[in-house]
């Protein structure tokens, strides 16, 4: 006769099964969203919604790379990150100087790549701390192996926030410019570029004199990423399916 007690699951083992499940659920939710996301446009993100929350209203286009300026693409590619193209997701080079420059007192610079500002902008949140940062390179590393460059920079140039409550390059064209992001010139792209790393204290429609001055500087910075080929990964050549 079986002895009922001996048929119930003991509650240490039953813990450890929920354990266990519950930390195979959290692996897979990482990358089931860095699938999804490596064929369908991002949702609002966190730092979209939180800047709902704080009035700042809500302007995200979706376009595909082939509607979004080439313009644009070299423009970015100068003003954060030279090797995009050449890296597979951390420039090591950038971290070590920005580290250097921090330790010697300079003021404060990252050395973030576009991918891990894309990773950081489509699954985190903007505040910093650890915690972030290691997530950040977690997602980093999975988007650099299921999505292709050309796929980074698109959701990059999708989610950027370019002014208040403006994300993307369409809604920042459509808003700054009043054009769509296809037909952006070089000077417009530069300045778009240019507003990238604070969005919220620059103005790309309108710039003051540091604006015009980083933008002149990104404007030409991008020829030469065009001339070098420094965007091949991202842009097809003319006459490619």
């Amino acid at each position: 006769m079986t002895d009922p007690a001996a048929a119930k699951p003991k509650p240490q083992r039953s813990w450890r099964r929920a354990v266990l499940i519950a930390l195979a659920v959290l692996c897979l939710l990482p990358i089931i969203g860095v699938l999804l996301h490596a064929v369908l446009p991002p949702p609002p993100t966190i730092l979209m919604w939180q800047r709902v929350v704080a009035g700042d209203g809500l302007d995200y286009r979706w376009r595909g790379l082939n509607d979004i300026s080439p313009n644009l693409v070299n423009a970015a590619i100068a003003s954060e990150d030279a090797r995009f193209c050449s890296h597979e997701g951390f420039d090591m080079e950038a971290i070590e100087k920005a580290l250097d420059n921090n330790a010697e007192g300079g003021r404060i610079r990252g050395g973030s790549t576009i991918s891990q500002q894309t990773a950081k902008n489509v699954f985190l949140w903007p505040q910093r701390g650890w915690i972030r940062k290691g997530l950040e390179a977690g997602y980093t590393v999975l988007i650099e192996t299921v999505w292709s460059k050309r796929r980074i920079m698109e959701v990059y140039l999708n989610v950027a926030e370019f002014a208040p409550g403006v994300y993307g390059a369409e809604a920042a064209s459509r808003r700054l410019f009043g054009k769509s992001a296809r037909n952006l010139s070089p000077r417009e792209a530069a300045r778009l570029a240019a507003v990238l790393p604070a969005p919220r204290r620059y103005k790309a429609a309108s710039p003051g004199p540091y604006v015009r001055r980083r933008a002149a500087r990104v404007q030409a910075a991008a020829g030469t990423v065009r001339n070098q080929g420094l965007s091949a990964c991202v842009l097809r050549p003319r006459g490619a399916a």
